[in-house]
């Protein structure tokens, strides 16, 4: 069986034993993740539901990828900046591509939920007057931290007024010398 997982913004075409490196994910050798964002399914031509398939993987090692050399140059202005880069990866050998025990674990998490609903019905009008609560305050906090950023900007200036006095005192006396 294969399916096509998303993990760090690529998309793989994975089957058991395959091997594949993917973009930097939690964990250390040895340890076993679950790819739960299975775009797609299958076995030969035919096409399985990917709700209900999960892909196990162990992750072989945190590795870096081949540096990639960054070269900037902007002709006739003596312009050169050069950088490398090496990207964080994982390497990840595949253990079982199937159905898995994700569906009955969401069966089981559904239950509960319907039983609860009826008696969240009454804490809705609870939790609406306490959310309006939590935003009053939110609302005060960015108000004192404005105060003291306006601050700093009036001290900026002061800072910054006897350094532009300097260099014009600089320029007088040059200009007399060429006149």
């Amino acid at each position: 069986m294969f399916a096509v997982v998303r993990t760090g913004g690529k998309q793989y075409r994975v089957a058991a034993g395959d091997k594949i490196a993917v973009e930097k994910l939690a964990g250390e050798a040895g340890d076993t993740i679950t790819l739960g964002d299975v775009l797609l399914a299958g076995e030969g031509e035919t096409i399985a539901d990917a709700s209900k398939v999960t892909v196990s993987a162990e992750i072989i090692a945190q590795a870096k990828s081949e540096k990639v050399v960054v070269f900037k140059k902007r002709r006739r202005h003596n312009y050169r900046r050069k950088a490398g880069h090496r990207q964080q990866m994982t390497l990840l050998r595949i253990t079982d591509v199937g159905e898995g025990a994700k569906k009955p674990a969401a069966k089981k998490a559904a239950a509960p939920k319907k039983e609860a609903a009826p008696k969240t019905e009454a804490k809705p009008a609870t939790e609406k007057k306490a959310a309006p609560a939590k935003k009053a305050p939110a609302k005060k906090a960015p108000a004192k931290k404005a105060a003291p950023k306006a601050a700093e900007a009036k001290k900026a200036p002061a800072k910054k007024a006897p350094a532009k006095k300097a260099p014009a005192k600089k320029a007088a006396p040059k200009a007399e010398d060429k006149k």
